[in-house]
């Protein structure tokens, strides 16, 4: 049993007014009566519609600066009343009110007035009270009444009409289920802006996460796991979410994953030099600033080739051909990029499977604001890890203090290890990578890790030497022994930073001090799990 309802009367209340016209347009045409409120009663007056102000229905004017008219029993009554129920039915004769089949409504624009800054009185305006309510009853009365909230509707709506004189029970099922999600939508953002930017509250009783489907993903980490992207509703950050596909196959969940870890790297280079970041799994494995993207494409390759294939390169700045050319000699799943030339949308268009995404921008590393981790029977958030260091914030312990340029590589080390996951050492030099060990369960190994691959890569490019040898380490965390550090020393590196803060400091400066080191503390970790 389809259901179907035939629409004979209209409630139509919009802030947005697009596709107003057309709509009204088609209801006129099926015989509807339109009803509306203030603001678009005029503007359908205006486009030569015939309209029945609300006002009409509930012998009532629009009062209080339009806070109070559609809050009336003869409104929700005639969206509430169960139309097979007697009662309900003698009740709506009793008290003159009439049936309502159709209600259209988008609310008051309290996230656009968040956005632009205005000042708390017209946030508070633009809390919505009748929209909702309305919305509300209607979408319970699904069963009799036809609720749109969403401008991309109105097509199938008048579709409907048309076609079958009435809406039938799937559509507004469809609508009820659209409508509660919108207003859960809009409250949890009121709620939100109450909690963060009116009360200063970063981890309310309650928290809200709601997100608008972008798009559904091939599947997620495995093919049996179904996935897709979401977005958060009102202003966000330059990503890899809001990003513009420009070419290449469809992007999967870790084609997203790990493009957002290798956007976040290169954002932390906004303000630097030319600089390629490779990620493979969400961890680099190779990162380069250069005197052009070019040099640093190759510099960050050297690294480790090898982890390299089928990886995802993010660059600082605008892609150049040239640099285009060379990402092209390997297989690379995704390149992200502020934007792009068109010699290098020429030279991508030549690998018809390589997904090129433009941001725009780059998100800011300083900015605030907190991530999401899932866990059985719960939600972890933290703040984000957007902790920054300059020189000035270093401690060296050791009898020797570090070069120049042992600090630049120190600080360059420093800044890749917070976005490599734990353990995590990175070994650098002269604004490159030399060898990265991510993930191991002790420090020791992370350091023998990334050592072994700085030696296979000076094997693989016949260098005299592993570019470890006069590096700089970065430890993300404190060394709670001194084995990782002598690792650090056996591979050539002659600076380290670390936090400190381990019972066992002494004996790690002591090592460093023996093996001629100079280290710095930072008084930070960066964990990354």
């Amino acid at each position: 049993m389809t259901g179907i309802v035939p629409i004979k009367r209209a409630l139509i209340s919009l802030s947005d007014k697009d596709g107003l016209d057309a709509l009204a347009q088609g209801l006129a045409k099926a015989g509807v009566e339109l009803v509306s409120t203030g603001g678009t009663a005029a503007k359908l007056r205006e486009l030569g519609h015939t309209v029945r102000d609300i006002s009409d229905l509930t012998g009532f004017p629009e009062m209080m600066d339009g806070r109070v008219k559609t809050l009336h029993p003869n409104v929700h009554g005639g969206l509430l009343a169960v139309r097979d129920n007697q009662d309900h039915v003698a009740a709506m004769e009793a008290h003159g009110i009439g049936a309502i089949d159709l209600v259209v409504v988008n609310l008051y624009p309290f996230e656009a007035t968040v956005a632009k800054g205005a000042p708390r009185d017209e946030i508070i305006e633009n809390i919505d009270i009748g929209g909702p309510s309305m919305v509300r009853s209607a979408a319970k009365n699904h069963e009799f009444v036809a609720i749109v909230t969403d401008p991309a509707d109105y097509e199938e709506l008048l579709g409907q009409i048309d076609g079958q004189g009435g809406t039938d029970l799937a559509f507004r099922r469809k609508l009820a289920a659209k409508a509660y999600a919108r207003t859960a939508a809009y409250d949890s953002m009121i709620a939100s802006w109450f909690a963060f930017a009116d009360q200063g509250v970063a981890y309310p009783d309650t928290r809200f996460i709601v997100g608008k489907k972008s798009q559904e993903l091939r599947y997620g980490e495995n093919p049996h796991q179904k996935a897709a992207l979401y977005l958060p509703l009102g202003p966000s950050t330059p990503g890899v979410a809001q990003a513009r596909q420009v070419q290449g196959k469809e992007l999967s969940y870790n084609n997203l994953n790990d493009a957002n870890a290798a956007l976040e790297l290169a954002a932390e280079f906004r303000e630097g030099p030319p600089t390629v970041v490779i990620v493979k799994h969400a961890n680099p494995c190779g990162v380069a600033s250069g005197d052009s993207l070019l040099d640093a494409w190759k510099q960050a390759l050297a690294c480790d080739s090898v982890s390299a294939f089928g990886g995802i390169v993010a660059v600082n700045r605008k892609l150049d051909g040239a640099t285009a050319e060379a990402i092209c000699d390997i297989f690379t799943e995704v390149v992200v990029a502020p934007d792009a030339d068109e010699a290098a949308v020429a030279t991508f268009a030549r690998k018809k499977n390589l997904r090129l995404l433009l941001t725009g921008g780059l998100p800011d590393p300083a900015r605030g604001g907190q991530t999401v981790a899932v866990i059985a029977g719960g939600l972890l958030l933290q703040d984000r890890d957007n902790g920054m260091l300059d020189a000035a914030m270093l401690k060296t312990v050791t009898k020797r203090a570090p070069t120049q340029q042992e600090l630049r590589d120190c600080l360059f080390a420093w800044t890749v290890a917070k976005h490599v996951k734990s353990n995590a050492i990175v070994y650098a030099k002269d604004g490159a990578t030399a060898g990265i060990g991510a993930g191991q369960m002790n420090r020791r190994d992370s350091a023998r890790i990334a050592a072994i691959k700085a030696r296979e890569a000076a094997e693989t490019y016949g260098w005299a030497e592993p570019r470890t040898v006069g590096s700089a380490v970065a430890s993300d965390a404190f060394f709670p022994f001194a084995d990782g550090l002598l690792a650090a020393v056996e591979a050539g590196a002659t600076a380290v930073i670390q936090p400190g803060g381990s019972i066992r400091d002494d004996e790690v400066i002591a090592a460093a001090d023996e093996a001629g080191l100079a280290m710095v503390f930072t008084g930070m970790r960066h964990f990354r799990h």
